[in-house]
């Protein structure tokens, strides 16, 4: 099934349980909270449908079907190519900004499902639970969301330790017919778009969290399960002309809270194993497949913005300045490095019993190093923009006055731009950079991959160190202090 904008629109009118500014949400696509956000997802699906982006992003499934891209699991470097072409074409309709769009934890499932000997070594049952979800997410074309993390609480103790024990989700309850699971997970991101959401724990657990170690996926409408909503941008900023951005990409986080939500066996993909919560991201490509999606996203956002840094210049008339085409020089050579990391990953790719995946240390260090980058390219179109980006007329309204628009043209001018584009340039401009909706961009940009030290540290265990100390050792072994020094019975004969 491929699915159309309004289809998926249509799903998502469901029941689910949504609060936002202590009220109960009814429809979420409807609600000036949200409508903008879950009509830009229903253009994504209106453009995976349409007969003319058949080949670019959709494949063939094992059955004959025709499935989107992202639940692809690529058996060659040709094939995980081509999967990337469609991943970049879906993630040009929101220039990198919707960070949970449905491209991602479908790449976390695949990954998974490219793993399931790993599943299959812990418990043949929950690896066909595994195995059979993945087919039918793929076919119903789900639209999939995850939460990951647990509540911050006190990070000093695990989550057996806290002082309320179903503070983190875990389970209270099982019989025949599966598990029942109370408590919160975070960080919903897309979840109020979202068909489904994927639960685990991606955070080391201790001897004592068994009753943590859960990975299952359910519907967002599912008895018991609480959408807690945080304060929308899209709601304070419904004029697109004003706040481009914010008004159509806001996304949404959310906490969710299982009250007591029971989840059938046959969507347990794991229960009770601490160490098997760990390997299903880590023994199988999903934590791989998962991040080359958010670089290939991340490359799409940069882009972007390097699109928005020229335009200030040409807007405020400074492109040929010397200093400012070395500032716009220094920005396209680390775009450009991000791009050439995806390439990378691809190239140095490996084998995987039939599945071809992306290299991981490649992996690591582009998130080690793009963690450090999106916030110097937001300061340095800030430098550039100067008070451009401040100083605009306070809303769309102030065209509607006659005088204040005559006011505006004659101080929004510029040797690029009439005073109507170059302020509709600049509230994006400042959207993308300095917005409360901006602002929590660069925050997820810098933790999305996880704590700095946590990235770096998946850099250093996957380097080739071995290989860096045979060249080392190599090198050291050329040489000798006998080569150049002669011992002293050879220096008296001398």
């Amino acid at each position: 099934m491929i699915k159309t904008g309004q289809q998926h629109i249509e799903s998502l009118r469901d029941g689910r349980q949504i609060f936002l500014d202590g009220a109960l949400v009814g429809d979420a696509t409807s609600h000036p909270a949200y409508r903008g956000a879950v009509a830009s997802v229903g253009r994504m699906f209106d453009f995976q449908s349409a007969p003319e982006n058949r080949e670019l992003m959709t494949f063939e499934t094992d059955t004959g079907t025709r499935a989107n891209k992202i639940w692809q699991l690529p058996k060659s470097y040709e094939e995980l190519k081509a999967r990337r072409a469609g991943l970049v074409a879906w993630t040009e309709l929101h220039a990198g900004f919707l960070g949970r769009a449905p491209d991602h934890v479908a790449s976390c499932i695949a990954g998974m499902a490219m793993g399931l000997e790993v599943f299959e070594a812990y418990d043949p049952a929950r690896a066909k639970a595994l195995a059979d979800y993945y087919r039918y997410a793929r076919d119903n074309d789900l639209y999939l969301t995850y939460v990951i993390i647990n509540p911050q609480a006190d990070r000093s103790k695990s989550a057996a330790q806290q002082q309320d024990p179903f503070l983190s989700a875990g389970i209270v309850d099982r019989d025949a017919e599966g598990i029942t699971v109370r408590g919160a997970k975070m960080l919903a991101t897309g979840g109020i778009m979202a068909n489904e959401v994927f639960v685990t724990c991606i955070q080391p657990l201790q001897p004592g969290d068994e009753k943590y170690a859960l990975s299952f996926a359910i519907p967002m409408n599912t008895k018991g399960l609480k959408i807690l909503s945080r304060k929308s941008y899209e709601a304070a900023n419904p004029s697109v002309f004003d706040n481009p951005l914010s008004s159509r990409f806001d996304e949404n986080d959310a906490v969710l809270y299982f009250d007591d939500v029971k989840v059938p066996w046959d969507r347990v993909f794991i229960v009770d194993s601490i160490e098997m919560v760990a390997k299903q991201f880590h023994a199988t490509p999903a934590h791989v497949y998962q991040n080359y999606q958010a670089q290939i996203r991340l490359a799409v956002k940069l882009k972007f913005l390097l699109g928005v840094a020229r335009r200030i210049t040409e807007v405020n008339g400074t492109t040929n300045f010397p200093q400012v085409r070395e500032t716009l020089g220094q920005l396209s050579a680390e775009a450009a490095m991000i791009e050439a990391f995806v390439t990378a990953m691809e190239a140095k790719g490996v084998q995987r019993g039939p599945y071809f995946v992306p290299d991981r240390h490649t992996l690591y260090a582009a998130q080690t190093l793009s963690q450090q980058l999106y916030g110097k390219v937001l300061n340095t179109l800030r430098e550039l923009a100067g008070g451009g980006m401040i100083m605009l007329p306070s809303s769309v309204q102030d065209f509607a006055n006659p005088e204040l628009a005559n006011l505006i043209g004659k101080t929004q001018q510029s040797p690029a731009a009439d005073a109507e584009e170059k302020v509709k340039f600049y509230k994006l401009a400042w959207d993308a950079v300095g917005s409360e909706f901006a602002s929590r961009h660069a925050q997820y940009e810098m933790f999305y991959a996880g704590a700095g030290f946590v990235v770096k540290g998946h850099a250093f265990r996957t380097y080739d160190w071995d290989g860096a100390k045979a060249l080392l050792d190599r090198m050291l072994g050329s040489y000798a202090l006998a080569d150049e020094v002669a011992p002293p019975a050879a220096r008296a004969a001398e």
